[in-house]
Formats: C-alpha cells, sequence, structure tokens
C-alpha cells in the first residue's frame, strides 16, 4: 500500500483548493425558467431525485480507500463523504465517471475538500463531505482516496461515495480524458449500493454557538428512513412583489427593499422535492451582509441543466450531508438565471448553512462552477448584484459598505485571521466565503470580481457618456442643429441597475425616461447649449456624463463674396477655357462646406474661397452653388459667364506680321512677328481677357497695354514649345468696354512672338 501511495502521489491529478460550499447548476429544457428568468409553472409536479450509497474500501493502513470501477444506476452528480463533520480528508479525492450516453471514461476528476461539515452540526446524521461535482448522465463510476503524508488520524471513517440522479432530462458532458490508469488490488468492497456501516465520531464536533438550533442527536443508522411526505403547501413562483414561500403566520411583513427585487426561479420552478425538507426554516432579525461562494468542480454544464443541478445540489445537501435543506440561500447560473435556495420565502431573512460561523445575520449567494482561474460570466456577477442589492436594501444596507459581524464559532479565513466565538468582526457588506472561513471559495478570480460586483450594487451608475446627437452635425466636440435634436447614451452599469436617466440641457432636466431607456429626444432655442445626461443608480445615486454643447442655429450662411468668374493662365482649346471661380461664404454659427452643383458637382470646405475650372468657349454657363452650416441650413448664388476667342485677324495690326498655318494653333493659324514695335489691339466689351500664344526657346518679349496705358511686359520664352497659351491674364469687377494692344519689343538673339488671339469673358 505504500508503494501504491507513492504511485498516486507522483501521477495523481493534482485537486485544486477550490471548494467553500456546495452549489450546482442549470435550468432544464422543461422544468426551468424561460431564459428571461420568469418562473415556470409553479403547480409543476415536483422531480424525485434518487440517491445511491456505497462504501468505499479503506486500505489497513488507513492511508488510501477506493471503489473499484463498476456499473452503477444512473446519476449525474456524486461526491464523498464520512461520518465525522469535523474530520477532514488532507489528500486527495478524486473521482472518473462513465457518460451515459457515449460510455466514455473521463479522466481522474478532483473533489474538493475545503467544505467544513460542522455547518449544521448537532443535526442527527450531519456529515462531512467533498464538494459535489456534477458530471452530467452518466452510469459507471469509479474512486480513490488518498491521505495526505503527514496525516495522522489517516482517513476519516465511514467513507463512502454518495451518487445523486436529480431527474429530468440533463445534457451529457463532454468526457474528460483518462490521465492514467492504476493497477486493482484484490477487492472487498461492498456491492454496489449497499450502505456501509455506520462509526461513531472520533471526537465531539464543534458547534456553531449562534448557527442552527442543534436538536437532540440520534444515531445515525445505515440507511435512514425515507422522509415524512412534506405537509406544507406547494411554493409558488416567485415575482418581484410575491414571496416564494408562504411564511408563517406569525411572522411579520417582508421589510420592502430600496430595489427592485430581480426575477427568481422559485423552488416549484425547479421542481424542488420537499419531501427532502420538512423541517421549518429558520429566520433572522436582518441580513446584514451576503457572502459570494463558487459551488466548484466544473464550469462545463449548459445553463439547459441548471435546475437539474440544483436539485442535485438540495439532494446532496440533505441526504448526503444530512443538512435540513439547501445550504446557500441563492444560486446563480452562468446565464445570470436566479434560483431560490433555501427555503423560506426569497424576501424572509432565512438562515442558510453557507459560511461557517457566520451564517447568522448574513445570506449566500453561491455562482455554479469553478472560478479559481476563470472570471464569472458577467450575466453572473450582474444578478449576484442584483440579488445582494435587493436583499441588503431591504434593511437599508450599502452594498459598497462595511459591517460588523458576530462570530458564531471560533475559526478562521484565507488570510489566517483568527476568530473568536462572540466576538464582532468587520466584514465588506458583500463578502467572499474566503473571508469568514479558510477556503479558496468562491475562487480568486470570482474574488477579484467582487469590488466590481460591489461598485453595481452600490452605485453610482458607471461609464456614462454621450455616444450620439441625431438630428445634430459634429464638428470636434461641438454638435449643430436647427433646433429639434434625440441625445443617445451609454453606460457600463448594466440596466438592471439604473432607475431613470434626465437628460439635462443648461442643467435643467428636458426628458426623464426608464433606466432601460438610451435615448431622449430635445427641442432647442437658439443659441448655445451645454447637453448632459444624469443617471440615477437603484441605490438613488446620481452621476452626470461629460458635457456636450450643442448650438441651435436657424440663420442661413451668407455669401460675403458672391461667385465670380476670371480667365486664368493655361492652355486653350476650342472646347476648354481655363478659368477661375471665386466665392466667399460665412456663418454665424459654424460654416460647414460650399457645393458646386453646375455646370459639374465639387464639395468645398469652409476655408475654401476659389477654384480652377474650364468651360466651353460661344457657351454661356451658370455656376451655381450651395453654402451648408453645420446646423444644416443653406444659402444658394450663382454666376454666368461666356469665354468668347478673339482669333488674331480679329486685331488691329500695325507693322509686319506673317500668318503661320498648323493644326497647333488655335483655329489652324497663328499671327507671328519679328519686327520691333509691330503690334495687335483687340477691342471687346466683357470682364476678363486673357493673351494666348505659342511659346519655344526662340520667342522673345512682348510689351502689353490695357486700356492705352502699358500694363506689363511678358517674356514668351520657354524651354519646352508650347501651343496655345493663355500667359497673361486681365480682370475687371464688371462687364465693360476694353482695349488689349501687345507690341513686340524686338529682343536681341529672339525677336519672334506668335499669337494665337485674345479670350475674353463675357
Amino acid at each position: 500500500m505504500r508503494a501504491q501511495r507513492r504511485m498516486w502521489t507522483t501521477a495523481a491529478v493534482t485537486t485544486a483548493a477550490v471548494a467553500g460550499v456546495l452549489v450546482f447548476q442549470g435550468v432544464t429544457g422543461t422544468s426551468g425558467p424561460d431564459r428571461d428568468g420568469q418562473a415556470a409553472d409553479a403547480k409543476s409536479a415536483p422531480v424525485k431525485p434518487d440517491v445511491h450509497r456505497t462504501a468505499l474500501k479503506t486500505s489497513p493502513d488507513g492511508d488510501s480507500a477506493s471503489l473499484a470501477r463498476r456499473d452503477t444506476e444512473p446519476f449525474s452528480l456524486l461526491g464523498v463523504t464520512w461520518t465525522d463533520p469535523a474530520a477532514r480528508v488532507t489528500g486527495s479525492v478524486e473521482a472518473r465517471t462513465r457518460s451515459s450516453a457515449t460510455g466514455d471514461w473521463t479522466g481522474w476528476l478532483p473533489l474538493d475538500t475545503e467544505i467544513d461539515g460542522r455547518t449544521e452540526t448537532g443535526r442527527s446524521g450531519v456529515r462531512g463531505t467533498t464538494e459535489p461535482r456534477w458530471v452530467g448522465p452518466s452510469d459507471g463510476v469509479e474512486v480513490r482516496v488518498l491521505a495526505g503524508d503527514g496525516a495522522r488520524a489517516g482517513l476519516p471513517a465511514g467513507l463512502r461515495l454518495d451518487t445523486v440522479d436529480p431527474g429530468g432530462d440533463t445534457t451529457p458532458l463532454a468526457a474528460e480524458p483518462a490521465a492514467f490508469s492504476i493497477e486493482e488490488t484484490p477487492s472487498e468492497e461492498p456491492t454496489p449500493g449497499e450502505e456501509p456501516p455506520v462509526t461513531p465520531p472520533s471526537q465531539e464536533p464543534v458547534e456553531e454557538p449562534t448557527d442552527e438550533p442543534s436538536p437532540t442527536p440520534t444515531t445515525e443508522t445505515p440507511a435512514p428512513p425515507s422522509p415524512t411526505p412534506s405537509t406544507e403547501p406547494p411554493t409558488p413562483s416567485a415575482s418581484p412583489t410575491t414571496p416564494t414561500t408562504s411564511p408563517s403566520p406569525t411572522l411579520p411583513p417582508a421589510p420592502p427593499s430600496t430595489v427592485p427585487q430581480p426575477p427568481i426561479v422559485s423552488r416549484a420552478a425547479w421542481k424542488a422535492d420537499e419531501s427532502l425538507s420538512t423541517e421549518a426554516p429558520d429566520y433572522l432579525d436582518q441580513v446584514k451582509a451576503v457572502f459570494v461562494h463558487h459551488t466548484a468542480q466544473t464550469n462545463a454544464y449548459s445553463c439547459a441543466d441548471s435546475a437539474a443541478i440544483v436539485r442535485g445540489l438540495h439532494t446532496y445537501h440533505v441526504k448526503s450531508n444530512g443538512w435540513k435543506d439547501l445550504g446557500y440561500n441563492f444560486i446563480v447560473d452562468k446565464c445570470g438565471t436566479v434560483f431560490e435556495g433555501r427555503k423560506g420565502g426569497v424576501d424572509r431573512p432565512v438562515m442558510g448553512a453557507h459560511t461557517y460561523g457566520f451564517n447568522r445575520d448574513t445570506t449566500g449567494i453561491a455562482v455554479i462552477g469553478m472560478y479559481t482561474d476563470t472570471s464569472a460570466a458577467t450575466a453572473a456577477t450582474t444578478s449576484v448584484a442584483r440579488v445582494a442589492a435587493w436583499k441588503l436594501g431591504q434593511y437599508k444596507a450599502d452594498p459598497g459598505g462595511s459591517v460588523q459581524l458576530t462570530a458564531g464559532a471560533n475559526g478562521n479565513n484565507m488570510d489566517h485571521k483568527q476568530f473568536v466565538a462572540g466576538s464582532q468582526y468587520a466584514f465588506p457588506r458583500i463578502s467572499g466565503h474566503r473571508d469568514g472561513f479558510a477556503t479558496e471559495c468562491p475562487g480568486l478570480s470570482l474574488y477579484r470580481q467582487l469590488p466590481a460586483i460591489r461598485s453595481l450594487a452600490a452605485g453610482p451608475v458607471t461609464g456614462l457618456t454621450i455616444a450620439s446627437v441625431t438630428g445634430a452635425n459634429a464638428s470636434g466636440s461641438t454638435y449643430y442643429t436647427r433646433s429639434k435634436i434625440t441625445v443617445g447614451w451609454k453606460a457600463t452599469t448594466p440596466a438592471a441597475f439604473v432607475k431613470s436617466y434626465e437628460l439635462l440641457v443648461g442643467g435643467k432636466p428636458v426628458a426623464t425616461v426608464k433606466g432601460n431607456v438610451t435615448s431622449a429626444p430635445a427641442t432647442l432655442v437658439a443659441g448655445k447649449h451645454s447637453v448632459q445626461v444624469r443617471a440615477t443608480h437603484q441605490s438613488g445615486k446620481a452621476s452626470l456624463s461629460p458635457v456636450a454643447t450643442v448650438v441651435a442655429d436657424t440663420a442661413p450662411p451668407v455669401f460675403s463674396t458672391k461667385p465670380a468668374l476670371t480667365l486664368r493662365t493655361g492652355t486653350v482649346n476650342s472646347t476648354a477655357v481655363p478659368l477661375t471661380l471665386k466665392w466667399k461664404a460665412t456663418d454665424a454659427a459654424s460654416l460647414k462646406e460650399v457645393r458646386l452643383t453646375a455646370p459639374v458637382a465639387k464639395t468645398y470646405g469652409p476655408t475654401t474661397v476659389s477654384a480652377s475650372h474650364t468651360a466651353k468657349p460661344a457657351t454661356a454657363t451658370a455656376w451655381k452653388m450651395t453654402a451648408y452650416d453645420r446646423a444644416g441650413n443653406t444659402a444658394a448664388a450663382s454666376v454666368t459667364g461666356t469665354p468668347v476667342i478673339l482669333q488674331e485677324s480679329a486685331a488691329t495690326k500695325s507693322g509686319k506680321w506673317t500668318t503661320k498655318s498648323s493644326s497647333s494653333y488655335l483655329g489652324g493659324r497663328s499671327y507671328s512677328s519679328s519686327t520691333k514695335g509691330a503690334s495687335l489691339t483687340w477691342t471687346f466689351t466683357g470682364r476678363s481677357a486673357a493673351w494666348v500664344v505659342s511659346r519655344a526657346a526662340t520667342s522673345g518679349q512682348t510689351y502689353v497695354y490695357v486700356d492705352g496705358k502699358k500694363a506689363a511686359t511678358v517674356d514668351l520664352k520657354s524651354s519646352t514649345t508650347k501651343y496655345r497659351q493663355a500667359i497673361w491674364t486681365k480682370s475687371w469687377s464688371s462687364s465693360a468696354k476694353h482695349t488689349v494692344k501687345i507690341v513686340v519689343v524686338g529682343t536681341t538673339g529672339r525677336p519672334a512672338l506668335t499669337t494665337d488671339g485674345l479670350v475674353y469673358l463675357k
């Protein structure tokens, strides 16, 4: 056996230290709630669970125990128990199971041993237990237990395997691969289903003074008789205003909470077998704090199985642990569905069995799953916060605060803080199991989520910000509108915790909506406004979004400079004359853009005041523009122009000029002269003019006279040959009669110039 022990120690799968108090998962497709959390028909019949017990064979030296691989009656949950609730297994407890759907065996699955069996000590038949493990529909099992190194007392007496069939349809879990197999020793174990003999506790259990009342202990029998059917009336479905169970007539009315009750699946809805829990619940004076737990073991469950898992938990707590009822007051699955736990009324201060030493004045909420390394889903933590806020709100307690709790028993917590029975200790109103008892529960990852859970429960609303302003255009951090807007917002706090939102304009509310609404309309008068959203948490705490500046503007933009056309330099041909369109638009609030809609479509920014275009000669063209401000107001303006080409032959000549022909010239011809003083004069009525020439390396200079006055000296020289070039332009504010005269300078070495004519704009 020593050799076998060494082999197990070397090869066994390490048991994760994660347990706390037992809890399980799910909602069956037929008996559970709808996924919105509404309870199923409360009149539906309860499901009768089934429990099978099989003794484990303990080695002669007391260091190990096992149950050989065997076929079993159907089950979905299992755990190992022993006689003395104060005893502990300091080593490892592992099981592997066979899927009834596939026939595959799992690998070795650790069963957590951190639960303290003394939670309801003093009751007849209370046993020490591992945490139960949900394995899904199974029909085969194997178990091994190994005492820890240095364990003086070895393994506790009365070791047995309890398998639970919760009833109803359940979803098979995927098989975990087997780690390894061990050689079987000849078995002297009882046949499956045989109840092991009961050994009296080796020492008197430590009773928690302020927890469960202690009925006179009775001797545990190998096969406990079936419990007497319950005479309690059926438990109705929970609703936000109706207690889940019928309270005793002597109880005062349940206190109202400062926050709404979340949807809770009643015991009737998850089909609790109330014949298992026939004793009346015990009531506290109030609920001062909430302890959060996880059920350990596995996250690989379907939320469709949550009700079945809760039934399994209920059965295990009562028939395996020997408790009067399910230990937790509330159970939450990873999808966020909340289940009623221990009976007595969800809105009553029912004393549970969840945190040894601190069951009094507290309520227990367990999240189905194992959260040592994995964070609980947002849906689950949101539901935990909702339940905690509601229960604490019944007693006007701030979920974000702290409270003094009186220890009901000697003990210590995970941080090695010692508790002395009868003394008071400070706890956060929402604490983890490990704060009151030396356990990994609720798992390190979930424990680290407790500050966020407290924040959700206590408020205020966080992450509140304006997300959109419909009916307005944004420019930087400012919005512009004519008048009507719809403001949208978002927050990181779930809507379930938000009592209401208010839309503020200039600090005054203009609209109020419920907490599940994230937008509201407003009508603004002309001017600049500060817009905010105020959220009121269900706790009454308020928070404000950052300010958004919204400008209401009904005045249209103005074309302070009307659109105008001028000729520009560039290449001229028979279909396109280069010109410049100029304008200037302004707005009292903020100009957004100016759009050219004809003869082509272009959009210009608010600071652009000109653009280059071309126009067809001898054709009147309307240039239409619209200015837009950021509020959506508009203003329109236009200008019409007709480019006209005057050929060189239309000019009055002076001096010697030679006609040149080429398809590169306008109209196929041009004038050329190298005679100093030779001139050409054009007369026209228009508002802009452009002289058109050919250019080359040998081209010379020209004087330009406008209306008899010298206006410029123009050099036509170019390193590359160019034709039809508008080289010089002149514009006037209005159309009038003008003359343009060009005179050959006679530049030394390159006196020649060649001209195509003159273009003017009318």
